[in-house]
């Protein structure tokens, strides 16, 4: 058969994402990929300099997914269909662009660990992430602030003469436009991927990518990749050198032996094809291969550990198999950020697809054999001179205009091309994706003034960027205006500013919450914890005054809640944080995070066997996050008994 793309629609348990979180993400979540100083010492100069290249302070303008909940019910998902005689790639534009299910028609397998459920957990830098397939991470170090979110779609004319499907759209931490583009020849057993990152502005911009893909994991899985070396990095958060494959009396390259969660990213050398498969003991699996600019590999493992296994149950449903990751990357490791020049761009070619090899070799002691068995069995399935011409053709093709759209993502390219007159061919913003939320800057960037809401809402998402940030100090003082303008300054470094701005809009605002809860959250951050909890609690008065039906009051509600309550009980007021309780809607209290936050209000009130009544009639925390000890950590100031199965999230680190 010709290759065809076609919309479909995939059917699976899947829990509603919720609204957005309307708080402005002042602060950057709490990252498990970051590196103590001192680990630093040592390190190559290069990764080094890239290591410290532009962090993150926050993860604004992108606004925080945490509303979603644990409850699956049988839903239709978009989905797009790349199909040959060889494969079937299912696609989820409105998630990331993630690819659901790569399935192999001649064997009948899945190449990579499809997911039964779609289950939010608290893993993406903005909140809401996923597991399984093949994701595709731009922005900064951790999971992309696109995983849950809306992707441009279309199919556009494949080097081959068929077709070819195009995602893209404008990564908002590092305001940079890229698109993806999956290729399946007619009689190929392996998807291309061509991928390009652009810089549009005229000052050099830190990139992030590793493409990740979830494959199956059992004891005798295998994952190989052209190194000696590798390094090593745990949530002791130090980074360090170790040899392949025996690390601290065990083969890491079976994921299954590790009891910790860990990260091993390949030193794979310069002149080396860049490749990594995963293979089981049959010797079948995935492989994936590049063309030689994604020069990283990595594995991640979750361990045999109690941690490790409680999150792949909390990711999937009971009784499903576990995952290990087989990644793809700019640099060496996921802590660097490459700098991409004025004007330039970064552009590669990947390809994913089954792999057979001797399983006698690549389960063998000897590693030099393994993995040449391995690299053997990819050169006759996948050529590296057939990957580089088809980068080659595919670079020819990159420019072609989209002729049939399939899906639209958000409108913030349209608006940032507008603003800036960028000249992006093959990758079109149009003006008509520009919605609800971008039409406020739109007025300002047309006529110099931020609109006042027609009716009384929270604020909408704010823009950080400096073109914005100028525009906004131009712009008539109103309170709303101070606001952004508050929140751009202070996500560029210049907090006493931001603070001014807030206490200038609070002067005439007839909604003060929002500008109180920044101070609030500026107090706390500066360490003056008794005045960060007089004006949240001030602050949450006033909302309750205002707030009326409808999502994103109860969203505005519940997190506006949470951070009071967390403010009043680090200055020792559960009084305080108790009259906040009350404050909530009813349906708020009873989800999981906030029986948790009940639980811990129970406790500083001195009522342990209350806060253990709590525990005892369950409830999940649906926005856990990567390493989060919370759960457990309140469960020990109720009760000096172990922590019991359903509520242990540690993810203990070892030397492995």
């Amino acid at each position: 058969m010709a290759t065809s793309v076609r919309r479909a629609v995939l059917t699976l348990p899947a829990a509603p994402l919720g609204p957005e979180n309307p708080l402005p993400g002042l602060c950057a979540r709490d990252q498990v990929h970051e590196l103590d100083a001192r680990a630093k010492e040592g390190l190559p100069r290069d990764m080094k300099r890239q290591i410290g290249n532009a962090p993150l302070r926050t993860t604004l303008p992108v606004r925080t997914l945490d509303g979603y909940g644990r409850e699956r019910p049988e839903t239709d998902v978009e989905s797009i269909v790349i199909e040959n005689d060889r494969l079937r790639v299912t696609v989820l534009p409105s998630l990331g662009g993630r690819i659901h299910s790569l399935h192999h028609k001649p064997t009948g397998r899945e190449l990579v660990y499809r997911n039964p459920v779609l289950q939010p957990a608290g893993f993406a830098l903005n909140g809401a992430w996923f597991s399984g397939g093949i994701e595709w991470n731009i922005g900064a170090t951790g999971h992309t602030t696109l995983t849950c979110a809306p992707l441009h779609a279309a199919i556009v004319p494949a080097p081959d003469g068929g077709e070819m499907l195009r995602l893209w759209e404008w990564e908002r931490l590092r305001d940079l436009p890229f698109q993806v583009d999956l290729w399946l020849p007619a009689d190929s057993d392996f998807l291309y991927v061509g991928v390009r990152v652009r810089n549009p502005h005229e000052r050099p911009v830190p990139v992030y990518w590793w493409s990740n893909t979830a494959v199956p994991e059992n004891d005798g899985t295998r994952v190989l990749a052209p190194a000696d070396e590798a390094w090593y990095f745990g949530y002791e958060q130090t980074l360090s050198r170790v040899p392949v494959p025996h690390f601290s009396g065990e083969d890491r390259t079976y994921p299954t032996r590790g009891e910790f969660p860990a990260d091993y990213f390949y030193e794979v050398p310069e002149a080396s094809r860049k490749w990594i498969a995963s293979l089981d003991a049959t010797g079948q699996g995935l492989a994936q291969t590049s063309t030689d600019r994604l020069r990283g590999r990595k594995l991640f493992l979750w361990g045999h550990g109690a941690g490790g296994r409680r999150w792949q149950e909390w990711l999937t449903e009971p009784g499903t198999g576990g995952y290990a990751e087989i990644q793809a990357g700019l640099a060496r490791t996921q802590l660097e950020h490459v700098p991409l020049e004025p004007g330039a761009d970064f552009s590669w070619l990947e390809a994913y697809g089954p792999l057979s090899a001797d399983p006698s070799l690549v389960h063998g002691e000897d590693w030099t054999a393994a993995r040449a068995e391995a690299e053997r069995a990819l050169a006759e399935a996948l050529p590296r001179a057939t990957v580089d011409a088809a980068y080659t053709a595919w670079l020819a093709h990159a420019d072609h205009e989209p002729t049939e759209l399939l899906h639209t993502g958000s409108g913030w390219g349209a608006l940032e091309v507008l603003r800036g007159g960028h000249k992006l061919p093959g990758t079109p913003f149009p003006e008509s994706s520009i919605g609800e939320q971008q039409l406020p800057w739109l007025e300002l960037l047309r006529s110099g003034v931020f609109p006042a809401p027609r009716k009384v809402v929270p604020p909408g998402p704010s823009l950080v960027a400096p073109h914005w940030r100028d525009m906004l100090e131009t712009a008539p003082a109103e309170p709303l205006t101070e606001y952004h303008l508050g929140v751009a300054q202070w996500h560029a470094g210049d907090l006493a500013q931001a603070v001014r701005s807030w206490e200038r809009g609070l002067q005439l605002a007839p909604s003060r919450w929002p500008l109180l809860r920044n101070l609030a959250l500026a107090d706390r951050e500066a360490g003056h914890p008794e005045r960060a909890a007089d004006l949240y609690a001030e602050a949450f008065a006033d909302l309750c005054e205002e707030r009326r039906e409808g999502d994103h009051w109860t969203a505005a509600t519940a997190a506006l809640g949470r951070e009071a309550i967390d403010a009043l009980l680090a200055a020792d007021r559960p009084a305080a944080a108790r009259a906040v309780w009350n404050g909530l809607r009813p349906g708020t209290r009873t989800t999981g995070r906030f029986r948790l936050i009940e639980a811990r209000l129970l406790v500083a009130e001195g009522d342990r066997e209350a806060a253990r009544a709590v525990f005892a009639t369950g409830f999940e925390v649906a926005d856990l996050h990567e390493g989060s000890t919370e759960v457990s950590d309140v469960w020990s100031t109720a009760t000096e008994e172990p922590v019991p199965p359903a509520y242990d999230f540690r993810q203990l680190s070892g030397s492995a």
